[in-house]
């Protein structure tokens, strides 16, 4: 019986994969780069309960082993100029908690040796450059000469996906001006900052651009909302963010910076999720690509992985087509939600820095507008008709 093969070994692709297997269907993971290869740090942190339930079903006590290493914390701020507007502490969380918090090369580690315990047969170096996609499966072909014949074809390989690009599969959507950066940043030992996640307006440290902490085990994540006009090389360089980290997080940190990372704003989304024949299935950032903020790339991307091993353990056409369309509808909810939540995080409409302004000045008297200006960066959560619960 031929395997399916699965494109990208990462968190994504490593979903589909264990996915799969908990299906009982033989697995091939095609990675370009190497065994062992070391992997940046400024990526997706959040896995939220609803991934956590998906890991869970797929490997059983998966979840345990992220959230035991994970970061959960229980009060979030907003402050708005200086000044606090929102604070809130939440009860010790029941299993699985609401989210976890870890770098994702720990996520990728957790993951594969769950897909080695589960059988995952693994080619590294393999990088895609051509594939064949026919009602009776797919042929994949790599840079080196190598093949592999799968009954269907995942595609998990990234933001460059090169399976999209053999399919001829455009992305449609928007590309904004300027670019947001990213910093992980390790704790110093016996001094940890509060395990509190911060969100910033207009910070006046960083000439009121915007900001936010984020803890992660080991240390947390800053991420600085840069202006369309702003030079990265003022603010997304290492060397850039020695000089303006201290005004966030105090002194001490410039030494322990782990990894500078800077991202522009893409909403985009496939044209279609999979091809003519309904062999190959796109997911993750093959799929679509989000802004970072609000945690959608990653957990919506094992939301596709999950729907896509149901889709291809059923058998048939009908049933990838079904994956699909659904996830296709989920991902331009979550491209809307993204919108929204970047019109809050960097508002050109003067009637958006209008309404932050009023509610910081009333949020003192009016609590539910201090609980505005805190849920508002992230988008709608709800009203997708592809996803249960979550945006994902």
């Amino acid at each position: 019986m031929n395997p399916v093969i699965v494109v990208g070994a990462g968190p994504v692709g490593l979903s589909a994969a264990l996915g799969l297997r908990a299906h009982g269907l033989p697995v091939t993971l095609l990675e370009a780069d190497p065994q062992g290869r070391e992997r940046p740090g400024s990526r997706a942190l959040f896995i939220h309960r609803e991934t956590l339930r998906l890991l869970e079903g797929m490997r059983p006590g998966l979840a345990a082993q992220i959230t035991s290493y994970g970061r959960t914390w229980q009060t979030k701020r907003t402050l708005y100029r200086g000044r606090e507007v929102y604070s809130r502490t939440f009860p010790p969380p029941s299993f699985p908690p609401p989210f976890t918090s870890l770098r994702q090369v720990d996520t990728e580690r957790f993951l594969l040796a769950a897909c080695e315990a589960a059988g995952v047969e693994f080619a590294w170096d393999a990088r895609v450059t051509g594939i064949e996609a026919t009602d009776a499966g797919a042929v994949l072909s790599s840079e080196d000469g190598r093949d592999w014949t799968g009954t269907h074809v995942i595609a998990a390989d990234g933001a460059r996906s090169a399976v999209r690009r053999e399919l001829g599969i455009p992305m449609e959507g928007t590309s904004s001006e300027g670019f947001h950066v990213v910093v992980d940043v390790a704790d110093i030992p016996g001094a940890e900052l509060p395990l509190e996640r911060v969100f910033h307006y207009e910070h006046p440290g960083v000439g009121g651009r915007s900001v936010m902490r984020v803890p992660f085990t080991g240390g947390f994540q800053v991420d600085l909302q840069c202006r369309d006009d702003d030079p990265q090389e003022s603010y997304g360089t290492e060397e850039a963010v020695r000089e303006w980290l201290p005004a966030v997080v105090g002194e001490g940190y410039a030494e322990r910076i782990l990894w500078v990372s800077t991202y522009r704003f893409l909403r985009k989304v496939a044209a279609t999720f999979t091809d003519p024949e309904h062999r190959v299935l796109l997911v993750g950032e093959a799929a679509h690509l989000f802004p970072p903020f609000g945690a959608r790339g990653m957990n919506s991307g094992i939301a596709d992985a999950a729907a896509a091993t149901t889709a291809v353990a059923t058998g048939t056409a009908a049933a990838v087509a079904e994956f699909a369309e659904a996830r296709r509808t989920a991902a331009l909810f979550n491209s809307a939600a993204a919108g929204e939540a970047l019109d809050q995080l960097r508002p050109r409409r003067r009637i958006v820095r209008a309404k932050q302004r009023a509610a910081a000045a009333l949020a003192p008297v009016l609590p539910w507008c201090g609980a505005w200006l805190e849920h508002a960066p992230y988008g709608p959560r709800h009203g997708s008709p592809a996803s249960a619960g979550r945006k994902y």
